[in-house]
């Protein structure tokens, strides 16, 4: 799959980034500001970095805020704190996403650790 150019704003420039894997970005249903960027679409090809170390991770984050999941994989709040590690962004972003927006984020990231290889 070839590569794909993604133009972001962030303190009033533009910022280009080259995405490889095209299939690892999604596009949310609107445009966000978070700490003085606009947000539309997210890079989640940071997942095939993530490691058991960092699912253990976010097991400790959801044990530590009182929330639990029979299967943490399939959890919304799992989910998210997965997306803002592979990503880099703060969880605060994700936290603040539509319904709509938490649900495909939710989905890639089920799916993904459920792809086969």
């Amino acid at each position: 799959m070839a590569a794909k150019e993604i133009v972001e704003m962030k303190d009033g420039k533009a910022i280009v980034t080259t995405v490889e894997n095209e299939e690892m970005l999604l596009q949310l249903s609107k445009t966000y500001e978070f700490e003085g960027e606009k947000i539309s679409q997210l890079d989640l090809s940071g997942m095939e970095e993530i490691t058991a170390d960092n699912m253990i991770k976010a097991n400790k984050v959801m044990v530590t805020s009182g929330a639990v999941a029979i299967m943490s994989e399939n959890d919304l709040y799992y989910t998210l704190i997965i997306a803002a590690d592979a990503t880099g962004i703060p969880i605060e972003f994700f936290k603040k996403l539509r319904p709509k927006d938490a649900v495909k984020v939710k989905n890639r990231v089920s799916n993904f650790f459920y792809g086969e290889e």
